[in-house]
């Protein structure tokens, strides 16, 4: 991950990351194509490929407040983010936040998250988010092998009002339909069970005709309203 531990150490890059933040903000900060700005991606992702960096995460943590300050500087009308993924507790009261997302959380203006779990675990972090009386978006989810599929997770954040985000739509370049255990084992002989991701085939067609059906129904209902539930809203 950018600018890496190299980039990381060196202060005579630091002017031109501020400069690079705040150009790309500052272009788009009164765009209404815009929706807000995800100020750095899974900034204490630990995964193996980035193995054997001692000393990042500091280094990220401090980069990334001074990141959130340059954005803010340039003055944007839409809202700053860095969305939470990781472990088990996000309360605010909880005292599990670590030293990463409690930064995240504290400097988002509204609050984003990762989630590939099952229904009940992707409701139980929708709650964990509730006090603090924020906007939340869901910006990573969808893995069906995962668990994380449209029909769990929608529902469930429609009743709460929370946004979704799926960043995946057709099948293509990226190849988003291969599970992550791809990158270890390649699908080059058949295709894997059950997609992993994306929403259309190449052909325009659905994967799954249900879950569009499932997408369009959220969609056109009132906020906080599943067709077919009480229209209740659970906090």
């Amino acid at each position: 991950q950018g600018p890496g531990l190299p980039g990381l150490h060196d202060r005579s890059r630091y002017p031109a990351y501020k400069a690079y933040v705040q150009g790309i903000v500052g272009a788009f900060a009164k765009d209404d194509r815009i929706l807000g700005w995800d100020v750095w991606n899974e900034p204490d992702n630990g995964a193996d490929q980035y193995k054997g960096q001692d000393g990042k995460e500091p280094l990220v943590r401090a980069l990334l407040a001074q990141a959130f300050d340059w954005a803010r500087d340039a003055d944007p009308s839409q809202p700053l983010t860095s969305g939470v993924w990781q472990h088990d507790d996000w309360t605010p009261t909880g005292g599990k936040l670590s030293p990463m997302e409690t930064l995240q959380l504290g400097q988002s203006d509204v609050i984003s998250f990762h989630d590939y779990s099952w229904p009940e675990t992707f409701e139980a972090r929708v709650r964990q988010l509730l006090p603090y009386n924020r906007p939340i978006l869901c910006t990573e989810y969808m893995a069906r092998g995962n668990g994380s599929t449209f029909d769990g997770s929608l529902p469930i954040a429609k009743r709460y009002n929370v946004a979704m985000m799926n960043w995946g739509f057709v099948d293509g370049k990226t190849q988003t339909r291969l599970p992550w255990d791809s990158w270890k084992k390649p699908y080059v002989m058949e295709e894997p069970t059950i997609w992993f991701h994306e929403v259309f085939r190449a052909d325009g067609t659905p994967y799954r005709k249900a879950e569009t059906d499932l997408i369009r129904r959220l969609s056109a209902a009132p906020k906080t309203v599943v067709p077919g539930e009480p229209t209740a809203h659970r906090r």
